[in-house]
C-alpha cells in the first residue's frame, strides 16, 4: 500500500488506485483529456502522479549485446492507495462521471472517492 499520496489534498473528489502498476505519460494525458472534455473547462484538475521513470527498448530484429537499449517512454510507478486525480469546482455527479471516464484510459484498476 502506498503511505504518501494516499489521501485527498487538493479537491473534494479523486481516483484512487486499487491494484499496483505503470502508468505512462501517454495514458495521464489520455486521462487528464478526458477530465477536462467532459466538464466543459469548468472546476479544476489536479494530476497527483509524474512519469519520472524511464522504460527502455531496443530495437525490433536486433542481435543480443550492444548495451541497453534507447529510452522509449517514461511511466509513473502506481501503488494501491495512491490518489492519481483530484478535482474541486464542480458537482459531485459531474465529477463522479468524468472520473469514472478517467478511469478507463489508465491501466490500473481505480475507485473514485469523496472527500467526507
Amino acid at each position: 500500500m502506498s503511505l504518501r499520496g494516499s489521501v485527498l489534498a487538493f479537491g473534494d473528489h479523486g481516483l484512487k488506485a486499487l491494484s499496483a502498476g505503470w502508468v505512462s505519460s501517454r495514458q495521464i494525458e489520455a486521462a487528464r483529456r478526458a477530465l477536462t472534455r467532459y466538464t466543459q473547462k469548468g472546476g479544476r484538475v489536479f494530476i497527483r502522479i509524474f512519469p519520472d521513470k524511464p522504460i527502455t527498448k531496443k530495437p525490433a530484429e536486433t542481435r543480443m549485446g550492444g548495451g541497453k537499449g534507447d529510452i522509449t517512454d517514461y511511466v509513473a510507478v502506481v501503488r494501491p492507495g495512491r490518489i492519481l486525480f483530484e478535482m474541486v469546482g464542480i458537482t459531485p455527479l459531474l465529477a463522479m462521471e468524468a472520473l469514472e471516464r478517467a478511469a478507463a484510459k489508465i491501466p490500473v484498476s481505480t475507485k473514485v472517492i469523496a472527500k467526507s
